[in-house]
């Protein structure tokens, strides 16, 4: 061997030995793991407690009651993330993958807790957790419903529906005789939303990507020297350590028409975290496969039962973790594990709970609608993958107008029976549906026939979101859920490894 194949030789080994250092299996240095996994708990923890603090405060539930609601949040997301890291037996997909409570489950979840009570609500997301689990091996085979004109029409919906949220937040302290949001809110609000702007244009990349975390920081102290803006009376009177316990608030009640609602947000859910879950694969060179699907959707079912258990909703995959994997290009799955741990720790520290509980409500509402927003313009950029023909303009304009009905005129259901109002007065459960049912009538074989030889990814191409375009790595078949498609120029062609465009049908 020459000198320069040496060479070759030796650059060749160095690169695999560093891939192998930071490779899915690899486990970091504590000095390393510890920073990287907090920093995916920074990421995570608005959107985490948001859920809590949303259900909590449309029920009426006490400063204490909502700090409890917290704390069990925090401990079941950092199980159900270790469970989902690590893995074990049938469970578990074994990539860096972060989970929290859902948003698609707060509308229904509202609506059920509302007519039935919390016990109600925590019956059915058992009842959800086990549905998923027992449909997980199957559910490959039903992605075919969800293409990215469903999965993007349902997302964007779920960050309109969710805006009346942060609305609500904002109007905090208006009266019968004042009814509009009070000024000083106003300002919290709007002020909080520029310094999120603010630290997206000029913050380093790290800080970015906490921008909605430090928004809420922000307004926080500056509200503290607003008199009565912040109550942390709770603080001082919630422990240093306690233990989350099952069925705090009673034992869980089950209700049909509750279970129904709850099970098709389930599958929402399922539809979420395989996009993830494929996403992440791409970003670690490790693409998924049948298996690992399915374990990783059990493992969102064992959570969401754990979670209806201890108080707290169902569980999914966190989107803008998976961005964080991209953004640090750290692999290893272990680092997860590390954030994992690190919310279990904050679930069985009350004062922590509480402290977040304090947060001025128009803090809140200033951060919502970045998070909101956030959850919406996901929702577009799924829709960016779809082809939008006049078929699929149509679903999207039905989809969301029948979804936002409830959100604008929130009595329109009233004279409807019990079981209509659980399934379709949350708006995301009967856009959800609509969707589904409008791609099945437009979008039929023959329309998927004249779309087969398409280069760019229409809207039948059963996958979700950026997934889609993700999958050009040349292991990419093993999913064996969707072609993959050479994306390099206008003349592409399906690569030999996928199957047909038109073999993925939606009916």
């Amino acid at each position: 061997m020459t000198t320069t194949e040496d060479e070759k030789a030796t650059k060749v080994a160095a690169r695999k030995a560093r891939a192998a250092e930071n490779g899915v299996d690899s486990i970091p240095p504590l000095a390393r793991l510890f920073p990287l996994g907090l920093q995916h708990v920074m990421a995570l923890y608005a959107g985490a407690v948001a859920v809590p603090l949303i259900v909590g405060g449309a029920l009426g539930y006490s400063a204490a009651d909502l700090a409890f609601l917290i704390s069990a949040d925090l401990f079941i997301a950092g199980i159900a993330t270790i469970v989902q890291s690590v893995g074990f037996w049938r469970f578990g997909v074994r990539l860096p993958l972060m989970q929290g409570v859902t948003f698609a489950a707060v509308g229904p979840m509202i609506a059920i807790g509302q007519q039935h009570g919390i016990q109600t609500i925590f019956g059915s997301v058992i009842a959800c957790g086990l549905f998923m689990v027992l449909v997980a091996p199957f559910f490959a085979q039903l992605l075919r419903f969800f293409p990215p004109i469903v999965t993007g029409t349902v997302i964007l919906i779920i960050g309109l529906s969710l805006m009346k949220v942060a609305a609500g937040w904002i109007m905090t302290g208006s009266t019968p005789e004042a009814p509009g949001a009070p000024p000083l809110s106003l300002a919290f609000a709007f002020g909080t939303l520029l310094f999120i702007v603010l630290v997206e244009r000029f913050a380093p990349p790290a800080f970015a990507r906490v921008s909605v975390l430090l928004g809420l920081v922000f307004g926080t102290i500056a509200a503290l020297f607003v008199p009565g803006m912040t109550d942390w009376s709770g603080v001082t009177d919630a422990g240093w350590f306690a233990v989350v316990t099952p069925f705090h608030f009673g034992l869980p009640e089950f209700e049909i028409a509750s279970i129904v609602s709850m099970c098709i947000v389930g599958i929402v859910i399922m539809t979420e975290t395989t996009g993830d879950m494929i996403a992440v694969g791409e970003i670690v060179d490790k693409p998924v496969t049948r298996r690992q699907l399915a374990d990783g959707l059990r493992a969102d079912g064992l959570g969401t039962v754990l979670g209806g258990i201890f108080n707290t909703f169902p569980y999914t995959a966190f989107a803008q973790n998976v961005g964080l994997v991209s953004l640090t290009g750290v692999r290893s799955r272990y680092v997860a594990t590390m954030a994992g741990v690190i919310l279990v720790v904050l679930g069985l520290i009350p004062k922590v709970s509480a402290i977040v509980e304090g947060v001025p409500r128009a803090v809140l509402g200033g951060a919502g609608i970045a998070l909101f927003g956030m959850v919406a313009a996901s929702g577009i950029r799924t829709l960016a993958k779809v082809k939008f023909n006049n078929k699929n303009v149509l679903i999207v304009a039905i989809s969301v107008g029948v979804a936002l009905l409830p959100t604008v005129t929130p009595t329109i259901y009233d004279e409807f029976p019990t079981w209509f109002q659980l399934i379709f007065d949350s708006g995301i459960s009967a856009g959800a549906i609509v969707a589904i049912l409008l791609n099945l009538l437009l979008n039929t074989k023959d329309v998927q026939g004249a779309e087969a030889h398409s280069p760019s990814i229409s809207g039948h191409d059963a996958v979700r979101g950026p997934a889609a375009a993700a999958l050009v790595h040349p292991d990419a078949q093993g999913t064996g859920l969707i072609p993959t498609v050479a994306l390099d120029g206008p003349d592409a062609e399906p690569a030999a490894s996928g199957r047909p465009a038109s073999d993925e049908s939606t009916s």
